[in-house]
């Protein structure tokens, strides 16, 4: 009996932190998991691809610069990249412009401002950049049949004086809950990691959602196909109410999304998953 008790209680152990334990998504396959610390990892992720080499991005608390939360900037969310281009984007709570920090492929960084329109909500939960670099899709919380698409700041839309204007929508053909963050797979399909705590929309809470786009972004309107690959990992010593953040799809095919831990595990064991092509 006090053998299979510890062979229990082995297996419990190692059913919490295997990776091949991971909850699967429809296509991808876990590979494993890294740690994702809260602070200065905790709200997403993008690969950066130069000539000079590749480049691993986090946006977390700690990574807001001074002067940016100094002017009201006090949140940053999911970041994108491509063709070496790298933005951020910024919220502040008082209905003001929204903020997207680029770095160029140079490293050169500017700040562009987008005014928000009078329908428009005044949360910047990601940015997600076509593989061309030409169109910046962007992101707002809460229930939402849209998405918003932006010439690409410091490409197409090169006056960081200007205002930074919306361009078209991708209309979604049903609703989704809480994006945390979307990368492009191709220039007509984008993956997207909700926050969803309830369930509703797709049957299971916290999904992996992909978006198949009618054409690729030109400036007008398209629409989105949206599918659930079902629910991403949730894997912790503890017990509670996970928060999916940011998503990113790199040059190699490997899929990572952040997943933050319930209560006091945040700190030490919440993760960047790890997926490929099933």
């Amino acid at each position: 009996m006090r053998r299979t008790g510890i062979v229990l209680a082995i297996a419990a152990l190692v059913a919490v932190f295997s990776p091949a334990a991971a909850q699967a998504v429809t296509g991808w396959t876990t590979v494993g998991s890294d740690n994702a610390r809260p602070l200065d990892e905790g709200q997403g992720l993008a690969t950066i691809e130069r000539p000079s080499g590749t480049v691993y991005r986090y946006t977390g608390i700690t990574t807001v610069p001074v002067d940016l939360s100094s002017q009201g900037w006090g949140h940053v969310g999911d970041p994108g990249s491509a063709q070496g281009w790298y933005v951020e984007p910024y919220q502040r709570d008082d209905r003001g412009e929204k903020l997207f920090r680029v770095e160029s492929p140079d490293g050169k960084w500017a700040n562009y401002k987008h005014a928000l329109e009078s329908w428009e909500a005044n949360n910047n939960s990601f940015a997600a950049v076509t593989p061309d670099a030409r169109w910046m899709v962007a992101g707002e919380w809460g229930t939402m049949d849209r998405l918003l698409v932006h010439p690409m700041p410091g490409v197409a839309h090169t006056n960081p004086s200007a205002n930074l204007p919306y361009s078209s929508a991708i209309r979604l053909d049903r609703p989704v809950r809480d994006i945390q963050g979307c990368d492009f797979a191709t220039a007509t399909r984008l993956l997207c990691s909700s926050d969803d705590p309830e369930g509703s929309l797709f049957g299971t809470t916290k999904p992996l959602l992909q978006v198949d786009l009618s054409g690729a972004l030109s400036g007008s309107d398209v629409t989105g196909r949206v599918t659930s690959l079902g629910q991403l990992p949730l894997k912790s010593t503890c017990s509670g109410n996970f928060e999916t953040e940011g998503i990113d799809v790199a040059a190699d095919g490997t899929l990572r999304v952040v997943v933050l831990s319930p209560s006091w595990c945040v700190a030490f064991d919440s993760k960047t998953w790890r997926f490929r092509k099933s």
